[in-house]
């Protein structure tokens, strides 16, 4: 009798841990139409891109940049006033795939900034690679014709313990 209840309770594991695989899966799957033509080549999936010049973040599904305003993070379509002029085009980007990488942000500075000023990253623009022929066009928000969107959009708080590393297009973290 303990034999099957082990086999069972073996069985039972084995089908849970492929189910949270397969839902780990989906999470994780290609989202290159969503990337924007500025975005770093190589991703099949971003959640965020990190910019170390400007130490703001951009949520690649949403389409909007947070950033901290008045000490509070917020979210927003444009980049803040005083980067209105930065050129997401040849500023270095790391994709971070964990959910709100803010809350690690003084990790996030000291871990990559290394790659401040750094020019030599591939756009989506720029490939000629077939994957990217169906990127996300973002309509002018970049050099210097931002809107700011200041209705509805709100901010983050929070701690957690999540970490991502977005130079080797991994990431991962358990924060919420």
């Amino acid at each position: 009798m303990k034999k099957v209840i082990f086999t069972a309770a073996i069985l039972i594991a084995c089908l849970s841990f492929k189910s949270a695989n397969a839902q780990l899966h989906i999470s994780l799957g290609v989202n290159i139409s969503n990337q924007p033509e500025w975005g770093p080549t190589g991703y099949d999936h971003a959640d965020y891109y990190y910019m170390p010049d400007i130490g703001v973040y951009y949520d690649v599904p949403a389409h909007v940049y947070v950033y901290q305003s008045n000490n509070v993070w917020v979210r927003r379509s444009s980049l803040p006033d005083q980067y209105r002029n930065y050129d997401l085009y040849h500023g270095y980007k790391v994709v971070v795939n964990e959910q709100r990488p803010w809350r690690h942000d003084a990790d996030f500075r000291n871990r990559y900034a290394v790659y401040r000023g750094r020019h030599d990253q591939e756009v989506i623009r720029d490939s000629h690679d077939d994957k990217y022929r169906e990127h996300w066009h973002d309509n002018g928000r970049h050099n210097g014709e931002n809107k700011h969107d200041d209705n509805g959009n709100g901010h983050g708080h929070g701690h957690g313990n999540g970490h991502g590393n977005g130079h080797d297009r991994g990431g991962h973290g358990d924060g919420n």
